[in-house]
């Protein structure tokens, strides 16, 4: 569905908003990229994309969140885009972004994202929502990706991503150094998983080294990883 540009931006910033928890109508309007009039408001509420709940803070319904996440995943993208292809600083992309989102359609969308490897995160460590693509990409490379528990003792590979919704937790992994495309050397596995990254060695509980997803650097393992 084909949404204008005003009530996409408001969509956009509410979103963002829940992210950083409770969204008040103050914080919807220092995030968005254009003026959040009441006109606006009450519009987005009458078509039932938002509610306003009794403490005062607003929320995206099922119908807005699924209207707004086209245009989040369009967002994220043309950040990355900009921060690993045209190498723009990344405090820069954000108003670029902006523009750049409203200018794709769904099939630049999905070329940017396949040329880019499906990113998860965006510069800024915020999910981005997935595409088919993302999916049927997912399906082709399982048997070749693995979490980095399954590594042998000693074994190392290189991080590709971190299959996580929580942003807390994928800002406290990027702090330690845990991010794609990083090497990483599995030395423990009991009683946590001890990990080396770079010159540092990382101890992790299961759970969380279960989300870290890494591609064995020899390629004849492979086929050894979508067997076991």
């Amino acid at each position: 569905m084909e949404v204008d540009r005003e009530l996409g931006e408001l969509l956009e910033a509410l979103w963002t908003s829940e992210e950083q928890g409770e969204a008040f109508l103050q914080d919807v309007r220092r995030i968005a990229h254009a003026e959040v009039t009441d006109q606006l408001l009450e519009r987005a509420l009458g078509e039932g994309l938002i509610v306003r709940q009794p403490s005062g803070h607003l929320r995206l319904t099922p119908k807005g969140r699924a209207m707004a996440t086209p245009i989040i995943r369009r967002h994220r993208l043309a950040e990355r885009l900009m921060c690993d292809v045209l190498g723009v600083d990344v405090e820069e992309t954000e108003a670029a972004a902006c523009e750049f989102e409203h200018s794709l359609a769904e099939g630049v969308t999905r070329a940017i994202c396949t040329l880019l490897g499906h990113p998860r995160v965006c510069p800024h460590g915020r999910p981005i929502p997935e595409g088919e693509c993302c999916r049927q990409a997912e399906e082709q490379v399982r048997a070749i990706l693995l979490p980095c528990d399954r590594l042998a003792l000693g074994e190392t590979a290189r991080v590709a991503y971190v299959s996580t919704r929580s942003h807390a937790r994928l800002l406290r992994l990027s702090a330690l150094g845990i991010m794609p495309g990083v090497s990483v050397q599995l030395l423990q596995r009991w009683p946590s998983i001890v990990l080396r990254c770079e010159e540092t060695e990382i101890a992790l509980d299961q759970e969380i080294a279960r989300q870290i997803y890494v591609w064995r650097t020899r390629p004849e393992e492979w086929s050894e990883a979508g067997e076991t």
